[in-house]
């Protein structure tokens, strides 16, 4: 998956690394072309010099053909406009934006962007919204059978219910974290737009519940 990432402070050069390791296409967008020595001489992807809330900027950075998008700079409001402008012109799926204002962050997940708040950020946290399948399990029990992790639901679960999609996935919902929140949910509680759903499965049937939570409940049924 190609994958670009705005801003090469030490989080995006990190993040471009990591990434790059998983075996994924990168592109890194920073403003300054010097801040492009933190990503090393290893570094294989393309760096490419400008705004990265221009348009042509991310045209040049292959964001049309991209899978996810990471804002990371210094600027809360380039993190954000830049992300939208992903999501809204270019239709990037798996968008996220750092936020170093906790109070901004719930007005933006409210817009449907995932943020991930400079106080509680790590790379780890950066990956999850980015690959949801891809990143390790937040936790896993000795024997290695049972894992709680994050899982990416499809716009087709949205407006059902937490028991539907516990049917339809046969996982169990632990939380959910919801304009920057946690929350228990009931069996009631309905999927919206903007939540990070945290779940309970065995750890071998990864794969299939993934799988399951890509399709719509229609989708699945079919």
């Amino acid at each position: 998956m190609h994958i670009v990432i705005m801003g090469c402070g030490r989080v995006g050069a990190e993040l471009a690394r990591e990434l790059e390791g998983r075996g994924h296409s990168i592109a890194v967008i920073d403003r300054d072309p010097t801040a492009f020595r933190r990503l090393g001489s290893r570094f294989g992807g393309r760096r490419v010099t400008g705004l990265g809330f221009d348009r042509q900027t991310l045209e040049k950075a292959g964001l049309a053909e991209a899978g996810a998008f990471a804002a990371v700079s210094s600027g809360d409001n380039s993190n954000i406009i830049a992300a939208r402008v992903a999501r809204e012109v270019f239709g990037v799926e798996n968008v996220t934006a750092r936020i170093y204002d906790p109070r901004r962050a719930e007005v933006y997940e409210r817009l449907g962007i995932p943020t991930v708040a400079t106080v509680r950020w790590t790379a780890d946290q950066m990956l999850r919204r980015l690959l949801p399948s891809g990143a390790e399990p937040l936790w896993q029990d000795p024997s290695g059978a049972v894992q709680l992790s994050e899982v990416h639901i499809a716009p087709g679960w949205l407006g059902h219910k937490v028991a539907l999609f516990q049917e339809r996935t046969g996982v169990r919902v632990a939380f959910l974290t919801r304009m920057g929140e946690a929350m228990l949910p009931t069996s009631k509680t309905v999927l919206q737009e903007g939540d990070l759903v945290h779940v309970m499965l065995p750890s071998d049937r990864v794969a299939e519940v993934e799988a399951a939570c890509a399709l719509g409940p229609e989708e699945e049924r079919t």
